[in-house]
Parts: C-alpha cells; sequence; structure tokens
C-alpha cells in the first residue's frame, strides 16, 4: 500500500484509513483487478453487465421481426421489479424466455469470474463466499446466484456461496462496528456510517447492541435514510454537502431519541483506499473525480459535521466491499478464509483470513 501523504490531517486517532489488520480478521486483499484480453473480469459480473445481457437477448429477439416485450425502454432504465414480475408465473412468456436467457449467461460469467478470482494468491483457500449488492435482492438476481451456486458445484469449484444475513442496505453500514476504533465507541451506544456507492448514498445509526451478544452480532441499523444520486447528477461538491445534511439529521434524530452516538464516521466507498484516507482508483462509478491528489472526503465531511458529545466527529474510510464483507465476521468463525462478492453498479470484492481458530458460527 502507498505510504501515507503526510498533508492530510488524521481523521481517526491511532487508525489508518482501509487498514488490512483487525484484531480477528486479517483483510487479504480487496478491489481485485484481474485483467484478460478483454477488459477488467469483474466487470462481467455486475448489475451493469445483467442489464447489457438483457438488452442483448432484446435486440436479438428483434431482429426476427418480433415485438419487443419490455417495449422502447432501454434495459438499464428497466426496475427491478419489471424484470421480476417477468418471471411471475408457470407460464412460458417472451419477457420470461429473454430475463431467463440473459440470467443463465449471467450466472455462467459470475462462476467464471469466481474461477479467476480463486486463482489468486489472496483468494486462494477460500471456502465460502458471501454475496450482497442490490442485485441478489431481486428474484432476477437470486435466481443468477442460485445458478452460479450450481455450475460451481459441477465445475468442482471448491467454494459455497452464501447469501448476505442483512439487508443490503444495512450491511454495508454495520461492518462499521468492526472497524470503528475501540477507544472512540466503547462509551457510545451506537455510531453513524455511510455507504457510497455508484447509484446510491446510504447514511445510517447502527446501534451496537453489546448488551445482546459481545460480538456484535447483533448490531442493528436503527435509523436509515437514502438517496439515489445517480438520478440528480450531482456534483462532488453538491455530493459531500448533502452527505453532511444527511447526518446531521441522523444527529438530530439520534439527539431527540437519547441516544448516545459516538464522536465517529465510517465511509464506505469503491476503490482503494490509501492510508491516509485518499483513494487510489477504483471510484469511477462516482461523480467527478474522487482519486483526485486535492480531494480528501474524510476531511471535506468532517470540516462540515457537528461536535459530538463534546468531541470532534472523527471519519474513517474504508472500502464498501470491505465494510459489508465485515458485517458477516460472527457469521464466518466456523471457516478460515472467506470473501464477499458485492454485484451492484459494479462488481466489489474482498477477502479475508480469520486470525483465531474455527469455531461454530453466530446464529
Amino acid at each position: 500500500m502507498p505510504a501515507a501523504r503526510s498533508r492530510h490531517l488524521p481523521s481517526a486517532v491511532g487508525s489508518e484509513h482501509g487498514t488490512p489488520e483487525l484484531p480477528a480478521v486479517r483483510i487479504r486483499g480487496y478491489n481485485l483487478e484481474v485483467r484478460d484480453e478483454e477488459g477488467f473480469v469483474g466487470d462481467r459480473a455486475s448489475q451493469t453487465a445483467f442489464r447489457a445481457l438483457v438488452e442483448d437477448w432484446r435486440r436479438r429477439y428483434r431482429s426476427k421481426g418480433r415485438q419487443d416485450p419490455f417495449g422502447r425502454r432501454p434495459s438499464s432504465r428497466l426496475g427491478k421489479k419489471r424484470l421480476d414480475a417477468a418471471l411471475e408465473g408457470d407460464t412460458a412468456t417472451p419477457a420470461a424466455d429473454l430475463v431467463r436467457g440473459a440470467i443463465e449467461e449471467f450466472a455462467l460469467e459470475l462462476t467464471q469470474v469466481i474461477q479467476r478470482f480463486m486463482r489468486q494468491k489472496a483468494w486462494r483457500g477460500v471456502q465460502r463466499i458471501v454475496i450482497g449488492g442490490g442485485f441478489p435482492e431481486s428474484q432476477v438476481g437470486e435466481c443468477a446466484i442460485l445458478q452460479a451456486a450450481a455450475l460451481c458445484q459441477v465445475a468442482d469449484i471448491p467454494v459455497e456461496l452464501a447469501r448476505l444475513r442483512h439487508e443490503v442496505d444495512d450491511g454495508g453500514l454495520i461492518g462499521w462496528v468492526h472497524l470503528a476504533p475501540p477507544a472512540v465507541v466503547e462509551h457510545a451506544e451506537a455510531l453513524l456510517a455511510v455507504d457510497i456507492g455508484g447509484t446510491n448514498v446510504r447514511c445510517g445509526i447502527v446501534k451496537l447492541r453489546r448488551g445482546k451478544a459481545a460480538d456484535l452480532s447483533r448490531a442493528k441499523v436503527v435509523r436509515r435514510c437514502k438517496w439515489r444520486h445517480a438520478d440528480d447528477a450531482p456534483s462532488r461538491t453538491a455530493l459531500v454537502a448533502r452527505l453532511a445534511a444527511m447526518l446531521q439529521r441522523l444527529i438530530d434524530w439520534a439527539a431527540r431519541k437519547r441516544l448516545r452516538l459516538a464522536p465517529f464516521v465510517g465511509i464506505a466507498c469503491p476503490g482503494l483506499i490509501r492510508a491516509d484516507g485518499t483513494i487510489a482508483r477504483g471510484a469511477q462509478n462516482l461523480p467527478g473525480d474522487w482519486s483526485s491528489e486535492h480531494f480528501h472526503l474524510p476531511t471535506a465531511l468532517r470540516d462540515q459535521l457537528p461536535v459530538i458529545g463534546g468531541h470532534a466527529t472523527q471519519v474513517l474510510m474504508h472500502n464498501d466491499a470491505v465494510v459489508q464483507g465485515l458485517s458477516e465476521l460472527p457469521f464466518m468463525c466456523d471457516v478460515k478464509r472467506w470473501a464477499v462478492l458485492t454485484i451492484g453498479t459494479g462488481l466489489g470484492n474482498a477477502s479475508f483470513l480469520n486470525k483465531g481458530r474455527r469455531r461454530p458460527a453466530a446464529t
């Protein structure tokens, strides 16, 4: 990892952004970029790639003089509900045939991506892959994941595919309970977390609930807000300002509920995060240039946030797939090596190595 850039002020005392080491787990790698002659392998297993497959099936269908069952709307703008509706019922329809064809192709692409990833050093020996992101939340996505799991078995790929236990909007927030500096959250009941994606921004209050589970397996998002920024196409500056406003509303809500918030915000976002909180690469789906050496999101956001509980707010950043994967940490105790794939606008990835000996996973 490149050395920290000292000109940026530390945003979390005693911690570094994008850390690879935690007490219970080592982050073996994330934002893995595997290439072949056609480009990045992971690009073929994203929601964007699935929509392109649907569009291709529709084009071939129309080329035979048939009427497109989805009309003129581009596949990139077909909602999940519209695609899921095509699979309802037992009767075969043109729409169902097109969607099922795209599902089968996507499942094969995902299987091949998994094969390629597992040949990489950081992924060798992975026993379980948790599938997260927005795609598996739909019926179409679930069908594709089930088919990919079956194809992995047929191909003798020694890995189990599992679904994220939390709602997709929560996984990228809950993971921060395992990343936040203990000294910052030890006297708090909850923390603020942010998940910035290529389409949506999610903010939430994560209650630690230590009394229910010391391993934080019962941590829960008790308040959330979401903004589909892709519809508004904001500038980078406008996105940061809107993000600060969303967090302020959550802080006000916590004050009304007398909920003790930690003076901390965890930010999950795409890309390779340097130790100083700059983004090395991989944030191309976000508005503006997030990899600019003149842009430091933790500082830009911290400067707009109030003091919480008499302490200046600290901000820490990590990769979104890492954070979403860590929401599953208490449930991965029965395996040594595991990974996460987040299927959203792009394909996020991270792999982990548990440091302790295996024990039954939390339930």
